[in-house]
C-alpha cells in the first residue's frame, strides 16, 4: 500500500477506534470486557479457517481444529455431555447455533412442529422459517418464562406430529430461564414418546453463568439423564471474546445424520458455515484455558453483585428496577430517549434493561445513576417496590416480533 493510501484510510480506522471506545460503557448490550486477549492479538493478520467439521483434519493446514475440539471439550463437561455421545463446533454466535440445532431437529423429526415463548430470541422464529418449520408461539408467565400449560395444550392441539421445543436460558430482556425439566412433564401428559420430541436450548446469555452458579441445572443438562438434544451458548456474551461467537453442541448421534463427506477438503463437514473462522475458536480457547472454572464462577458472582447493587441504587433513587435472582439483567423503566441512546439501553416499550456483564462496574453503574437522577430531578417519581415493578412490567408488557410467515406447506399459526 502506498503512503498516500495509507494516510487517506487513516481517518476512517480512527473512527472506528472511537466507535470502540465510547465516552461511557454501554451496559444495555450483553458483551463482557474483562478478559485480556493481547498476548493472542499479534496472530490476528494470520489465516486460520477451521473449515469442516472440527473432529476431522482436512486439507486445510491453517487450522485450529485441535483447540476447537478442546474448546467444544472444556464446555460439554461443564454440561455434563456424556463423552460417548457428543460432538460439538464453534459458530459465528447464538443465531447459527438456533439455526443448527432446528436443523439437527428437522433431520431427526421432518414432521415435526417447533413451540417456543413469545419471549424467544427473534432468531428462532427466523430459523424455523428458513428451515420450512411450522412454528408454534407459546405464551410466557410472569417475568418472561415459558407457560408450561400453555405448551402442554398447544403440543395437544397437534400430538399427532412430532413436537421440537426451543427451551430459551436466559431472554432477551428479563433474562428468564425456561425449565426443561417442566417441558419434559408438558410432553409426558400429552403422550409424546421420546421418539418424537427434541428440545433444543438456547442458552447464549445465561448458559454458562448458570451451571457455574448451580454446578448443574436442568435446562443445561446434556447427560444421559437430561432430555437436552442439542444446545448453544454465545462467546462474546459472557466469555467476553472480541468477535461475535459462539458454541453449539449436540449428541453425536444428531451429528451423524447430517455429516457428508466433502472430498474437495479432504474430510467431512457436518457444520452449516463450511469454513469457520480459527480466530474466533482462538479467542473461545484463551478465555477458558487463561482462567480456570473457578476463576469464571467468581466472574459470574462479581456479576451478579453489580447487578443486585443495580436494582438498589435504582430504587433508592425512585425508579421501578427488578431482577430475576439469577440474573445479571435489570429491567428498569425506561429513561429519557437522551440516556437510552447515550448508555445504549435495550428498550421495549416503557421498559429498558442494563446486563451487568463482566466488564460492568458499580463505579459504571453509579455514574449512569447519578446522572439519571441529575436528568430528572425535576421529574422525580416515587420508587415502586421489585415485585410491584414486575408485575407493572409484566402486565404493561406487548410483545413486538418480526412476522416470519409459517412454512407454506402447513396449516398451523403462523410464526409472526
Amino acid at each position: 500500500m502506498s503512503r498516500d493510501r495509507a494516510e487517506q484510510l487513516k481517518p476512517t480506522l480512527k473512527a472506528v477506534a472511537a466507535r470502540m471506545l465510547p465516552p461511557v460503557t454501554p451496559i444495555g448490550f450483553p458483551a463482557a470486557t474483562d478478559i485480556d486477549f493481547s498476548l493472542i492479538a499479534p496472530l490476528s493478520p494470520g489465516t486460520l479457517n477451521n473449515i469442516g467439521d472440527p473432529t476431522v483434519p482436512g486439507l486445510e493446514h491453517r487450522n485450529v481444529k485441535d483447540l476447537e475440539r478442546e474448546v467444544v471439550g472444556i464446555l460439554a463437561e461443564w454440561f455434563q455431555a456424556p463423552r460417548q455421545d457428543r460432538w460439538g463446533c464453534v459458530t459465528t454466535g447464538g443465531t447459527e447455533g438456533n439455526l443448527y440445532g432446528l436443523y439437527l431437529a428437522r433431520t431427526a423429526l421432518p414432521n415435526g412442529v417447533v413451540y417456543f415463548a413469545e419471549t424467544a430470541h427473534y432468531s428462532v422464529a427466523k430459523a424455523a422459517h428458513l428451515l420450512g418449520l411450522p412454528a408454534v408461539r407459546v405464551p410466557t408467565r410472569n417475568g418472561g418464562e415459558l407457560d408450561y400449560q400453555e405448551l402442554a395444550e398447544r403440543v395437544n392441539t397437534h400430538r399427532h406430529r412430532p413436537a421440537i421445543v426451543v427451551a430459551t436460558v436466559g431472554t432477551t430482556m428479563t433474562e428468564a430461564v425456561d425449565n426443561v425439566a417442566a417441558i419434559k412433564v408438558s410432553l409426558d401428559r400429552v403422550g409424546i414418546p421420546d421418539d418424537r420430541r427434541y428440545v433444543h436450548v438456547d442458552a447464549a446469555l445465561t448458559g454458562i453463568p448458570l451451571v457455574l452458579l448451580h454446578g448443574t441445572h436442568p435446562s443445561v443438562n446434556l447427560s444421559e439423564v437430561g432430555h437436552v438434544d442439542s444446545l448453544t451458548i454465545s462467546g462474546h456474551k459472557f466469555l467476553a471474546t472480541p468477535e461475535p461467537c459462539g458454541v453449539l453442541i449436540t449428541r453425536r448421534r444428531h451429528r451423524d445424520r447430517v455429516a457428508r463427506n466433502v472430498s474437495y477438503i479432504g474430510g467431512v463437514d457436518a457444520t452449516i458455515a463450511g469454513s469457520r473462522s480459527g480466530h474466533t475458536v482462538l479467542q473461545l480457547w484463551w478465555a477458558l484455558r487463561s482462567l480456570d472454572r473457578p476463576d469464571h464462577q467468581r466472574r459470574a458472582e462479581r456479576a451478579r453483585a453489580v447487578a443486585a447493587h443495580t436494582v438498589r441504587r435504582l430504587t433508592e433513587a425512585g425508579w421501578a428496577a427488578w431482577r430475576h435472582k439469577h440474573a445479571f439483567t435489570v429491567v428498569m423503566k425506561a429513561p429519557s430517549p437522551a440516556m437510552i441512546q447515550r448508555w445504549a439501553l435495550a428498550t421495549h416499550g416503557e421498559w429498558s434493561h442494563i446486563v451487568c456483564v463482566p466488564g460492568v462496574t458499580t463505579e459504571v453503574i453509579d455514574r449512569f445513576v447519578d446522572e439519571l437522577v441529575a436528568e430528572q430531578r425535576n421529574e422525580y417519581q416515587p420508587a415502586a417496590p421489585a415485585r410491584a415493578a414486575r408485575r407493572r412490567w409484566w402486565q404493561r408488557q406487548r410483545v413486538e416480533h418480526v412476522g416470519w410467515p409459517a412454512a407454506p406447506h402447513t396449516g398451523l399459526p403462523p410464526v409472526g
